[in-house]
């Protein structure tokens, strides 16, 4: 399979030892909250927002693994990105929003899929293709089918470590559309819509006008009274959605410098904000390391009256939601809902 011209070179972070999250977090919210004699007239802790928590690509991304023995080998609960994990999602306690991928078929579709390029498997050969190159059939007849009597194409997984593994879940459900999702998950959570373009592509304007302008075509079609929030990696994405639309608010995802970019944009905090407050953006999701590494970047954005959001796994320890409030963080994407590894 021939693969993409890269135009932006991924340089893969450093190995990062697993901090005392909770350590960390206690001592970011002592520098950054007001002192009980100061004031500034801050609002105390108990009239601060209630934290958000957002489910990750539904009730949690699929880890795959190659022992069979590993608790992760078949996935994990429940597909990822499917109206099956959204709804597990919306059912959880104290799930708010779900978070999932969108991408555009070459017939100008939005559908919901994490990776750029998906896999099967046919007579003994793997073969891939791009999401953006398939036309809606062709992707849905990927997988788990709804019509029972259809079978689907075995789907398969390219891991980082260059790994293609059989992609199965102990509880399945058919790939879908961003307007299947609309009509199909509980109106009661809200939608953060992840406008997904590949880091090794570089798009002209025209492209990506191109595929928001599907995009949103959906979203104002179906979306009703429920809650949508826009995010993207790609920053002249997040700035051109906003410029097509003012209803919604736009969030400019970031690693904040735990990954490298060639787009000085994308490579820390202080960019992300920068970015944000030219092209008028809502907010800033960050990886929730590069928060804990550059303490000092959450005043900043909060003077910049900026919302954050945070993503990434973290070691889970009792009392993480209290601490991340008292941070001052408006948002958390839950990597999953189970108690499993994740």
């Amino acid at each position: 399979m021939a693969q993409p011209k890269a135009d932006v070179v991924v340089v893969p972070p450093a190995a990062m030892p697993e901090p005392d999250i909770a350590a960390e977090l206690d001592a970011l919210a002592a520098r950054s909250s007001p002192s009980p004699t100061t004031t500034s007239g801050a609002a105390p802790a108990a009239a601060r927002p209630p934290l958000v928590v957002v489910g990750h690509r539904g009730s949690g991304m699929n880890a795959l693994a190659a022992a069979p023995e590993d608790p992760r080998a078949r996935g994990g609960d429940v597909r990822e990105n499917t109206l099956r994990s959204f709804n597990a999602a919306a059912a959880a306690a104290g799930v708010a929003y779900v978070e999932f991928d969108v991408q555009v078929t070459k017939d100008g579709c939005p559908v919901i899929f994490h990776d750029n390029f998906i896999y099967t498997e046919e007579n003994g050969e793997i073969s891939g293709k791009r999401v953006t190159d398939l036309d809606l059939d062709e992707f849905l007849s990927y997988g788990p089918q709804r019509n029972q009597e259809k079978a689907g194409k075995p789907l398969l997984r390219k891991l980082k470590d260059g790994r293609i593994l059989r992609w199965e879940a102990r509880s399945e459900d058919a790939l879908c559309t961003l307007r299947e999702a609309f009509e199909g998950v509980d109106r009661r959570v809200g939608f953060n819509v992840e406008l997904k373009f590949d880091d090794n592509l570089a798009y002209t304007e025209a492209a990506l006008a191109a595929a928001l302008r599907a995009v949103l075509e959906v979203v104002f079609e179906h979306a009703g009274g429920r809650p949508v929030i826009f995010s993207s990696f790609q920053p002249d994405a997040a700035q051109l959605v906003r410029k097509l639309q003012d209803k919604y608010p736009v969030y400019f995802l970031t690693n904040g410098g735990t990954q490298m970019y060639a787009d000085p944009r994308r490579n820390s905090l202080e960019e992300a904000v920068r970015l944000c407050v030219a092209a008028g953006l809502q907010g800033i999701v960050s990886e929730v390391r590069a928060i804990l590494r550059q303490p000092a970047a959450v005043a900043k954005i909060k003077e910049a009256k900026l919302s954050l959001m945070t993503y990434g796994q973290l070691k889970r320890r009792p009392g993480l939601r209290t601490r991340r409030r008292r941070v001052g963080l408006s948002f958390y994407t839950q990597p999953c809902l189970w108690n499993r590894p994740c």
